[in-house]
């Protein structure tokens, strides 16, 4: 895969696919601007070198309709005001408007494309809408690698039409740090998998095992595999048709040699509700028609204890319903666990990127991916189509 540093730009017209998919308010206003200053680098590099700036992006899930509260003018304002000078924000992303606003972009400047998922041809990869994004560039680079596990237009298909393909700083930066933790890791490696459901991250456990030491499964999802060694778990949300394939997991673990962890108490609550009736419970104590919404106090330690001596960790999915206070201690023990191990700490999925942030932990971690899905397709041990597109 080459990169942005092996070429050189200068007064060239560059293409950026850039991940500028942000949270808005109801008035509009954008809530967390991570993701936009993720690719400032990117485009501070191509300023600094005098070429003319072509950023394209998607936001929100608009299914190829113009709507227009996923316009991307609250990205190009607050992008301007981020890099100190104007972004402009084409009409569309396609069209003859458009095409001139590139044609006469000079060098140093940028320009914002509309919402690439305004059009359908964009998720569908289509051909001619490819085309017509690379003609608009004499160089194309990927910077969003949030994005990369898609083989779309502005991911994949548009390098089939440009002479010259490469990742920008944020996509190098993500495939090191995920290569570092996984590919070529210092040992002990551990992998922290949790969230709501084993079916999301089945591969990625499946892989996983071959590649780790030590194994700890929280979240929801730790409650099939404990059902999977005959433990009660009330009325806690369970795939039954998944509770064998745990079982299986469990027992290639210790034919592997990977310690694997779960929880051995948890938080119960009467309901999914932040004010529901909840008490601490061992795995033999969960009440009749109760759930499980929570990693226990002694689970937090046994979980700290397990990676105290790791050198590299992987982690994926909180522990918990971490968005309801009562809650979120277990995800926030790990947070604690994972920033104290002075292990390379690679975080990643959208959810557990949350987590970091509401501890204040970010600056304490190795590397907080910008990606969730992708994360988890590198997890299992797949190729990246936008990253396979800019190899060779």
């Amino acid at each position: 895969m080459k990169s942005i540093r092996e070429i050189d730009p200068t007064g060239k017209k560059v293409l950026v696919r850039v991940d500028c998919n942000v949270p808005f308010d109801e008035a509009g206003r954008i809530t967390d601007d991570t993701r936009i200053r993720g690719v400032l680098p990117t485009i501070r590099y191509l300023l600094e070198r005098r070429a003319a700036i072509i950023l394209c992006s998607h936001c929100g899930r608009p299914k190829g309709e113009r709507l227009e509260r996923y316009s991307l003018a609250p990205v190009a304002e607050r992008l301007g005001e981020l890099l100190g000078c104007e972004v402009a924000l084409a009409p569309d992303c396609v069209g003859e408007q458009t095409r001139e606003m590139a044609a006469a972009l000079a060098p140093g400047a940028v320009l914002l494309l509309e919402n690439l998922r305004f059009h359908k041809e964009e998720t569908a990869n289509d051909e001619g809408f490819s085309r017509e994004l690379a003609a608009m560039a004499d160089i194309y680079v990927n910077d969003a690698f949030a994005v990369s596990h898609r083989a779309h237009a502005s991911v994949e298909g548009v390098t089939h039409h440009v002479d010259v393909a490469v990742a920008g700083l944020l996509l190098q930066k993500e495939i090191d740090f995920f290569n570092r933790a996984v590919a070529d890791p210092v040992r002990p490696v551990a992998a922290v998998l949790g969230g709501a459901k084993v079916s999301s991250k089945l591969g990625a456990i499946r892989n996983m095992l071959d590649r780790v030491d030590i194994m700890v499964i929280g979240g929801a999802m730790a409650n099939t595999f404990l059902k999977s060694q005959g433990v009660d778990v009330g009325a806690s949300l369970v795939e039954e048709d998944l509770v064998s394939t745990a079982g299986e997991f469990v027992r290639l673990a210790a034919e592997k040699g990977v310690k694997m962890y779960l929880p051995v108490d948890g938080v119960a609550a009467e309901r999914f509700e932040a004010g529901a009736a909840s008490k601490v419970v061992t795995n033999l104590e969960v009440p009749p028609g109760w759930m499980l919404l929570d990693i226990g106090p002694a689970t937090a330690r046994l979980f700290a204890t397990a990676i105290a001596g790791a050198r590299t960790i992987v982690w994926n999915g909180p522990m918990g319903a971490f968005e309801m206070d009562p809650f979120a201690r277990g995800s926030m023990a790990m947070v604690e666990a994972v920033t104290g191990s002075h292990a390379l700490s690679v975080v990643g999925g959208g959810d557990t990127n949350v987590v970091i942030n509401k501890a204040g932990a970010a600056a304490e971690v190795s590397y907080i991916s910008t990606g969730g899905g992708a994360f988890l397709m590198l997890m299992e041990g797949k190729d990246l189509p936008g990253v396979v597109a800019l190899e060779g």
